[in-house]
């Protein structure tokens, strides 16, 4: 037999079935008569010489034949899918929605100040940004692209590593003025802190010492929101643990000069179907490009403290980045 007898249509029919485990479900979802259905299986059956179904009064089930002609068939179909997406519209603009889903540190305060430059470079790309406490299913289709905190493990989903959180210590000028600087961790007791509530879910994962800290800290605040964060150290509120970036976006936050205290790996995630849509690498390329450990040193796998910038980076540029 010669692949150019292989009927596309009868593939299609009998990945229907197979995926469905019924000749008339497979009817339904094709909106073909169900002996329509059993006579195209019946012909590829004939063709291949081969019985790919066992079929009962309970319906379906493949035999190993036929779950072999199954693994080929998804890769017919994987094949074809990536043929629509990689090469219809070839020549025109890239355009439509994409959405990002990310924290509500990185996502207001490190991505969203850079989207108008996206935009005019890319203006006909409609960016969804979605603020989320929990990573979504991105394979079920709650975003597209997602920057998370765990390295996916699902066969069907994509992680790179993208970066690293520098947690420390931040004060505003008028905080210190009043109840005056910690020298050390264990200074902390004396002070009011201000902390993010996932921090403290997860603050066994953060330092050697956790358990003293967890002791010797008193919560002034606890809070779901990065920017109730910033605004409550900002305006005198206490000592606040956010990570090294936040230095630069707001000058009222005084970094003290303390150690990190915790150092967190986040990934970008995403699927092998945005990344074949050409918006979708598009937008992927683009974030990488924000987290550059080359050209932005505060996501490197190396601390660089904000007062000591220059310092640090003439020692990190000599060793390997992320």
């Amino acid at each position: 037999m010669r692949t150019g007898q292989l009927d596309w249509d009868k593939l299609r029919v009998f990945k229907a079935v197979a995926d469905l485990g019924s000749m008339n479900a497979a009817a339904s979802k094709l909106s073909e008569s169900s002996p329509t259905i059993s006579r195209k299986v019946d012909e590829l059956e004939r063709l291949l010489n081969a019985r790919l179904f066992d079929r009962s009064t309970r319906g379906v089930l493949l035999t190993q034949a036929g779950r072999t002609a199954l693994r080929h068939v998804n890769v017919m179909y994987d094949a074809a899918e990536a043929i629509y997406l990689e090469v219809s519209d070839h020549d025109r603009p890239i355009e439509g929605p994409i959405s990002i889903a990310t924290g509500d540190g990185l996502g207001p305060y490190w991505i969203a100040p850079r989207i108008p430059k996206f935009h005019l470079e890319n203006s006909k790309v409609e960016l969804q940004l979605d603020i989320v406490e929990h990573s979504p299913d991105i394979v079920a289709g709650e975003a597209d692209i997602a920057i998370t905190y765990r390295k996916p493990d699902r066969h069907d989903t994509i992680g790179r590593s993208l970066g690293t959180l520098h947690y420390m210590f931040f004060a505003s000028r008028e905080y210190i003025n009043t109840y005056g600087e910690p020298r050390s961790l264990f200074e902390m007791h004396d002070h009011r802190c201000i902390f993010h509530q996932n921090y403290v879910e997860q603050i066994e994962n953060w330092a050697p010492k956790s358990a003293e800290l967890r002791q010797i800290i008193d919560f002034a605040l606890l809070t779901n929101s990065g920017t109730a964060i910033v605004q409550s150290c900002a305006n005198g509120g206490g000592v606040a643990v956010m990570p090294s970036y936040i230095a630069l976006m707001d000058t009222r936050l005084v970094p003290l000069d303390l150690p990190e205290i915790a150092p967190i790996q986040f990934w970008l995630t995403y699927t092998e179907r945005v990344r074949r849509l050409a918006r979708g690498q598009l937008v992927l390329d683009w974030i990488r490009s924000l987290f550059d450990p080359q050209t932005v040193p505060w996501f490197r796998s190396g601390f660089i403290h904000p007062n000591r910038l220059d310092e640090d980076l003439s020692l990190l540029d000599s060793t390997p980045c992320l």
